[in-house]
């Protein structure tokens, strides 16, 4: 079955090759509008675009085939992210390609902003000679302030101290042991603020991050301070910069990105002291073709093989890891679907145990797997992606835990949730390179999954099984497998009963009415 994959932004050609050379067929579609992107979004596998592509939910809702959305950039804002994983479709992004670039924009920005460069140039080589107008600011010994300290935000600090700054940073996620392997200092919000010389902006736009240089926080600056964002728009209130460019307060201001884009008209250009540039911070010919490039191989990736890299609502899963992570998945993900099946009157907790040598492996995409399992019983077109968001949602309760050793196996993962209190317990294992069922409810067996399988709790009394065999016989069902187990002579038991082709309702009627069954159901997989 061909793959196909859409490229709704321009990328350097070398995008287009790497998918051809691995078998992917590829459109290349620029400038669609979003009903336009709509109608034709269901035939394609992959949607690869940089930031003028803009799927949205309605987009997202009409791709029917879609399993990855690619951008070829860092910020994801022109993608319904929450919509994508509601729909299951892994969202990726290259946070590395255009990194160096984009923090090499922001010191030169830095640079221009404190000696007022692009002033200077425009009037000297407008006949003028303006050399006591533009007295500058020395950076060094100067203290920069990074709001943000990600991957860009610490290439900005490396090149700040190879000048001679002085750095501090506010970023939430920020830990001490890493501010100091960066040489910086880790401070609040307010203290960046009221100690920074010039302010930096390196992080993504949120409901968190939205307007964070308000101007109630600009007001809180030193005097003379410099702004710079060559991040995303919407972090600065535009407004209000001006204002402080007028009065002074902001000695000088620097924008790559605004809050509207394309900015063809604003109240700050031609304010004294300001900068612009039109979104630039990527714009290099070695960044261009990264991000281009990288997209494509992660896309590439996950479509042929699974791999997973830089998703941002999936964990990720190497190359190297998923033919090994694979067979654990699908263990996983059954014996999910058989706790989804046996628990579809409503639970409150999810518990995932993993024994053994799993523990070695990456367990995210595993756990994904088995979630997706359980609430595909009650749910249509959940996978490994939309599951986690979906079980949050809900305010179902998730624990993970990991014991290195096995008694009795390898690997083992025990899949508990809990209804009305009590927990309903499957566990599973790989044998011979095979997922089986290796226990319910604590008693152990070993049974293969299978399409259909009869599952019964019942007490362990004679005639069960004669019972069981004439109410399946004299329906026509036939049996593949029989498995048994049980906690001790006459108590507690269970059946898994492997069969070729569904139970009507009237079998079932009859199952149900045999005096040692207490819960019979069809499970299937």
């Amino acid at each position: 079955m061909t793959i196909k994959v859409l490229i709704g932004d321009s990328l350097a050609p070398g995008a287009i090759d790497i998918f051809k050379a691995r078998g992917i067929e590829v459109d290349v579609k620029v400038g669609l509008s979003q009903p336009e992107l709509a109608e034709i979004i269901g035939e394609y596998d992959g949607l690869a675009v940089r930031s003028a592509c803009k799927p949205n939910a309605d987009v997202i809702a009409a791709a029917t085939k879609l399993k990855v959305i690619g951008r070829a950039g860092i910020g994801v804002d022109n993608v319904d992210i929450p919509a994508a994983t509601k729909k299951g479709v892994v969202v990726m992004n290259t946070p590395f390609g255009n990194a160096v670039t984009t923090a090499e924009h922001a010191i030169a920005m830095l640079f221009a902003a404190a000696r007022q460069i692009p002033a200077a140039s425009a009037r000297t080589q407008n006949g003028e000679w303006p050399k006591k107008d533009y007295v500058g600011t020395e950076l060094f010994s100067k203290t920069l302030g990074l709001i943000g300290a990600g991957n860009i935000g610490s290439l900005v600090a490396e090149r700040a101290r190879g000048i001679k700054m002085k750095v501090i940073a506010f970023d939430p996620f920020l830990t001490e042991e890493r501010a100091v392997e960066l040489g910086i200092e880790k401070v609040e919000l307010d203290a960046l603020l009221a100690r920074a010389d010039a302010i930096t902006l390196h992080t993504p736009l949120t409901d968190q991050t939205r307007n964070i240089l308000s101007r109630e926080n600009l007001e809180k600056t030193k005097k003379g301070v410099i702004i710079v964002n060559c991040a995303r728009g919407g972090l600065v209130d535009e407004e209000a910069l001006k204002d402080l460019l007028d009065n002074g307060h902001v000695s000088a201001a620097a924008l790559d990105v605004f809050e509207t884009e394309p900015a063809k008209e604003h109240p700050l250009f031609g304010t004294p002291g300001f900068i612009a540039t039109p979104h630039l911070g990527a714009s290099t010919v070695e960044a261009q073709d990264n991000v281009a490039f990288q997209v494509a191989e992660q896309m590439a990736d996950y479509l042929l093989t699974g791999a997973v890299t830089n998703a941002l609502n999936m964990p990720s899963i190497s190359a190297e890891e998923a033919p090994r992570l694979k067979p654990f998945a699908e263990l996983a993900e059954k014996l999910g679907e058989f706790a989804g099946q046996v628990s579809t009157e409503g639970f409150d907790a999810v518990e995932i145990d993993y024994e053994g040598d799993v523990c070695e492996l990456n367990r995210k995409p595993l756990t994904s797997a088995a979630l997706a399992g359980i609430l595909r019983a009650s749910m249509k077109d959940v996978n490994m992606v939309s599951a986690p968001s979906i079980l949050k949602d809900r305010g179902i309760d998730l624990k993970e835990t990991t014991v290195e050793e096995s008694a009795t196996y390898e690997s083992l993962i025990r899949i508990k949730v809990r209804v009305d209190g009590k927990w309903r317990t499957v566990s599973g294992s790989i044998v011979n390179g095979q997922a089986r069922i290796v226990a319910v409810k604590e008693m152990t067996l070993d049974a293969k999954f299978r399409p259909f399988i009869l599952f019964i709790n019942n007490t362990d009394k004679p005639g069960f099984i004669g019972g069981l065999g004439s109410v399946l016989g004299d329906a026509g069902i036939n049996i593949a497998t029989f498995n048994l187990g049980r906690e001790e002579e006459g108590g507690d038991a269970i059946a898994m009963i492997g069969i070729d082709q569904d139970i009507p309702k009237e079998t079932m009627d009859k199952i149900n009415a045999l005096s040692q069954v207490r819960y019979a159901k069809v499970l299937r997989f």
